[in-house]
């Protein structure tokens, strides 16, 4: 007996809602770049508003460089949203693991959330000794669909391990974070990774794009049953996509033995990206005998990042501490304290 989604649950109206609200930043980040170019914000930056640009250098010591130097594959010009870019968080060097995290920030395919999903958790991982690579990838929002977000986050893990040595990092301790839809994003690198979807351009390219754990947060996982999310499935593949590409990327049926150990975190009062994402994808993984963990929280809207203090949601980081340190990627006293 096939399963629908609940009564009363008005997933295209929570989708509309998150869609004009990306709309309505990114507006407002065009409207600060015109401030900024006329100089009527003086000294002010775009990240005093939350809203890195690509290529522009962030604080903490981190920098930003361009995924593909000499052009993107099937990029559509010359401009910033052409030019897909990985920021780089290295934790000193007496405090490194010699773990690295790839982070996918979520948006729904049309934005990316760079700041709650992007550079706090990058300095949440450096506290770990765990180096964090924010992936600025394309998306509908800069006129990119399939599959150019799955070429960029493919080409940020292979620069990480390709360069394992100069980002103090060891090449076989290299995950990939995700929220939302960079979750759907992250577990398509881990589901995916022996897929080629593009051209190899250098030396870079000849590195491993699998992951070797991944952390998915109210991650996006199916593409094609109920409990997914056919606006995302809209700006990713386009319209009327046809079912086998929508069963294709519907993760949680390309589990194998060979996907990654993965934790899981949703909360069931997530309206926007529902839980069964999470608990199907954890299904999966034990079925074909890949160690996962999930925790689903009672409350917590959609996109709580690394949760606000007094949120029983904030207690996540410091589980997922505690799993890293588990695999051996940081130290458990350290990890499990969390933030």
């Amino acid at each position: 007996m096939a399963l629908s989604g609940p009564a009363g649950y008005n997933q295209a109206a929570e989708w509309n809602r998150c869609r004009r609200e990306s709309e309505r930043v990114m507006k407002m980040r065009n409207f600060v770049r015109i401030l900024l170019v006329a100089g009527l914000l003086g000294g002010i930056s775009c990240c005093g508003f939350g809203m890195e640009d690509s290529g522009v250098a962030v604080s903490d010591g981190a920098r930003t460089e361009l995924l593909w130097p000499g052009g993107a594959p099937g990029a559509k010009g010359e401009e910033e949203k052409d030019k897909p870019t990985l920021t780089i968080y290295v934790p000193e060097q007496e405090e490194a693991t010699g773990a690295g995290v790839v982070i996918c920030p979520g948006g729904g395919y049309w934005t990316t959330a760079m700041d709650h999903e992007g550079h706090q958790v990058a300095r949440w991982l450096n506290e770990l000794g765990i180096a964090g690579f924010i992936v600025d990838y394309r998306h509908r929002g800069k006129d990119y669909g399939h599959p150019a977000p799955i070429q960029d986050a493919q080409r940020a893990i292979r620069i990480v391990r390709s360069r394992a040595k100069e980002f103090n990092v060891e090449a076989n301790k290299i995950g990939v974070l995700g929220f939302s839809a960079g979750g759907h994003l992250a577990s398509t690198t881990g589901t995916h990774f022996d897929e080629k979807f593009y051209e190899p351009t250098d030396e870079i390219d000849k590195a491993s794009a699998r992951p070797d754990f991944m952390i998915l947060i109210y991650p996006l996982i199916s593409l094609s049953e109920w409990y997914g999310h056919e606006g995302a499935k809209e700006t990713l593949l386009g319209k009327g996509a046809d079912k086998k590409l929508s069963a294709d990327f519907s993760n949680e049926k390309q589990v194998t033995s060979q996907t990654p150990p993965t934790f899981l975190v949703h909360t069931s009062e997530d309206r926007v990206v529902r839980v069964e994402n999470s608990i199907y994808f954890y299904l999966a993984c034990r079925e074909a005998k890949v160690p996962a963990e999930m925790h689903i929280y009672g409350r917590g809207k959609h996109g709580f990042g690394l949760g606000k203090e007094g949120m029983a949601v904030a207690s996540w980081p410091g589980l997922c501490g505690d799993w890293l340190a588990g695999m051996g990627m940081c130290e458990r006293g350290k990890c499990a304290t969390g933030r």
